[in-house]
Formats: C-alpha cells, structure tokens, sequence
C-alpha cells in the first residue's frame, strides 16, 4: 500500500509547469511562422501549434479540476525515460549529418529498447527489426515522394 503524501486538493504542480511550457512553445511558433515566406511551409507547423496549445490547455484545466494524487511520475525506470529522450535528441542532432534513415534509425531502436519490457530473444529482434525498416521506409517514401518533402 503506497502512502498518499499529497494533500487532498492539492495540484499537480509539475503537470501544470509542463503544460504551460508547451502553451509557450506552442505560441512561440505561430509567432515564428509569421516570418516564413512560403505559404505552403506555414500550414504543419501552424496546425502542430494550435493542437499543442489546444490539448495543453485541456491538461492545464483537467489536471486543475482532478489533480493526479502520484504528481506525474508515478513508478517506473529512469532509465527508459532517459534513453526515449537521449534517443529523439541523437536522432534530431544526427539528421542534418547522416540524413533521414540514419537518424530515424537511431531514434527508433532507442524508443524500442526504452518501451520493450520483456526480455528479447531472436525473433522479436528480427520482427521488430523488419518492422522498423518497413516503416522507416514507408515515412521516407511519404515525405520524398508523395509530400515532396526534401529530405537531408
């Protein structure tokens, strides 16, 4: 039996932070798309901004109305969240250098090996491996080809 070190009512301070800093991010980029000169380079990033600011502010509002008694973190290895992290950011910093497969490459073992709970044997290697190519593959020929993406 866990111990409730929460008072009753009490917020969930670090959702709330968190929360307000995406509203921010979220504004400081439709303020940064304003300067874009191509009409077509506005439309993803301006709807990406409206969503992160649109669910944040749901956040905001549920975690102020029902605030979650664990305060966010809840139980569970550090590492994973980590390495989830660690990855996207290797990933990110690796693109323009290595191009696009490389990098997704990268991301997508790291999140593999953060989620993946159960021991790995052979062929759960092996399947993931392929289906990681097959969907690597399918966003790569998604944004190139049929979205004329350019792509690093």
């Amino acid at each position: 039996m866990t111990e409730n070190t929460t008072k009753p009512g009490g917020k969930d301070i670090g959702t709330l932070l968190v929360a307000a800093l995406f509203v921010g991010l979220g504004l400081l980029t439709l303020h940064d798309v304003t300067g874009y000169s191509d009409s077509d380079s506005i439309v993803f990033p301006t709807t990406v901004a409206y969503a992160l600011i649109f669910f944040s502010v749901l956040v905001i509002i549920y975690s102020w109305l029902k605030p979650n008694l664990e305060n966010g973190f809840g139980s569970g290895d550090w590492w994973r969240r980590l390495m989830l992290v660690a990855s996207m950011i290797a990933a990110c910093l690796m693109m323009p250098y290595t191009g696009f497969l490389p990098a997704t490459a990268v991301a997508f073992v790291g999140s593999l090996i953060a989620a993946r709970h159960e021991g790995w044997d052979f062929r759960s290697a092996a399947v993931f491996a392929v289906s990681g190519a097959v969907i690597m593959g399918a966003f790569y020929a998604l944004f190139r080809f049929a979205l004329n993406v350019p792509l690093p």
